[in-house]
């Protein structure tokens, strides 16, 4: 898992070397039998059209989403990944559909 955390707004460049990094990643680091790596950009705003164009077409796992001023305990991270993956899988299903 590759964190990038921001402290303004994302930017669509900054979706951009995410998904380089991911590649890199991919190619240069896993091992056989290793997942594709995962990608979450933190940030302290985002516009959700910006993420939405940025990251279209994109195959990657690939998450942008807005961070807290305090760091969560382990269960509510836990509980905002699955959120997270939850909004792909349903995203990915209209998309599908």
């Amino acid at each position: 898992m590759l964190i990038d955390l921001k402290i303004n707004e994302v930017a669509h460049h900054d979706i951009g070397q995410m998904n380089l990094y991911l590649g890199y990643f991919a190619a240069e680091e896993n091992v056989e039998g290793d997942n594709p790596p995962i990608g979450i950009i933190l940030t302290r705003s985002k516009d959700e059209l910006l993420v939405e164009y940025a990251t279209y077409g994109m195959n990657s796992q690939l998450f942008v989403q807005k961070y807290q001023l305090y760091l969560p305990n382990e269960d509510e991270l836990r509980q905002e990944l699955s959120h997270i993956w939850q909004m792909e899988a349903d995203k990915d299903s209209l998309d599908a559909g």
